[in-house]
């Protein structure tokens, strides 16, 4: 009887994986048109719409096809560019807005090249800080995590796309979003760092913001800092260094240690290091928490997010924490 129940809730996973796949087809979502009312589950509206946010750099963090607080935040940020009600909400006028900025279909193919299918992978990255840094590098776990990162996707929406691809295989042609943003713009003036509604925006001369990105930014046991910093200089690859005196929950070395550069490192593939000491604004190897959890005091963004943001500032770049309490005072 077990293994009747088994068998029968496999093949009825396998049939809703499958007819979510078909919802998922390239064509249904680069066609796919405005329609009233909040979708259940995925969607491929809510998917093209996560796409063409990415490409206008009002980004939704990891894109998975779902409404999630980044993808509210980044349609409002998106809004208030655009001179609409900033709620937040999809509507007809905003998804007008939004499919204009880019004609082109927002589903693309890619074939596997032998360098993605070859690595050098990192097969098992422990869990604890100490025990990373025993390892010489804290690459991908695989194929399918990189090229997700690559296209900015989570795995499970890789997969979903793809159901019959072999990710680890050269010549493979895989469907991916095409989250191709372009040239970033010229040098910001300035970023802003907004704790309470946990964003990073790039500014022009003017205060306006160019580019939008979610962040976990501090904690209760490690705020961020407040006031205003600047950029010191940018590192990409970073190896990370552990003091003692961070005292972080969950790490009990009492002597410094360092763990290996690599995407899977813990501040990411880049580190945005700001004139407050030991504070900077960096990636991160847990793309799916970002917007959602919070950090050891930094500023943390997804790799792709946080290599963008760092392509376009330089040493001298102003840093501004826009605190709680000045915003609700704003408020008021």
């Amino acid at each position: 009887m077990v293994r009747f129940l088994v068998v029968v809730t496999v093949a009825l996973a396998l049939v809703c994986g499958g007819a979510l796949a078909a919802k998922l087809e390239p064509d249904a979502v680069n066609q796919a048109q405005f329609s009233e009312g909040e979708p259940n589950g995925i969607s491929p509206m809510l998917l093209k719409a996560q796409v063409l946010l990415d490409r206008a750099r009002f980004s939704p963090g990891l894109i998975d096809g779902r409404v999630s607080q980044n993808f509210t935040k980044a349609v409002a940020a998106f809004q208030a560019a655009n001179g609409l009600p900033s709620d937040g909400k999809l509507t007809r006028e905003t998804w007008d807005k939004l499919t204009a900025t880019f004609t082109g279909p927002v589903l693309t193919t890619y074939e596997v090249t032998a360098k993605d299918a070859r690595g050098p992978f990192t097969r098992r990255i422990p869990a604890r800080m100490e025990s990373m840094a025993q390892l010489k590098r804290l690459g991908y776990r695989n194929a399918r995590e990189e090229l997700a990162e690559r296209f900015h996707v989570s795995e499970q929406l890789l997969r979903m796309l793809n159901l019959r691809a072999g990710f680890g295989k050269a010549g493979m042609a895989l469907v991916v979003p095409d989250v191709g943003r372009g040239d970033p713009p010229s040098q910001v003036a300035s970023v802003e760092v907004d704790k309470a509604s946990r964003q990073v925006r790039a500014l022009d001369a003017s205060g306006k913001a160019i580019a939008v990105y979610p962040a976990s930014i501090g904690s209760e046991e490690n705020p961020a800092p407040s006031g205003q910093a600047e950029v010191k200089r940018v590192v990409h690859d970073p190896t990370y260094h552990y003091n003692p005196k961070f005292a972080f929950k969950g790490v009990k070395a009492k002597r410094p240690f360092t763990i290996a550069k690599g995407p899977n490192n813990p501040v990411g593939s880049v580190w945005i290091d700001l004139s407050i000491e030991s504070y900077g604004i960096h990636g991160t190897p847990d793309p799916g928490k970002i917007g959602t959890t919070f950090s050891h005091g930094c500023i943390r963004m997804t790799n792709w997010d946080a290599e963008d943001l760092a392509a376009m500032v330089k040493p001298g770049t102003k840093v501004d924490f826009k605190d709680e309490a000045a915003q609700e005072g704003q408020a008021r």
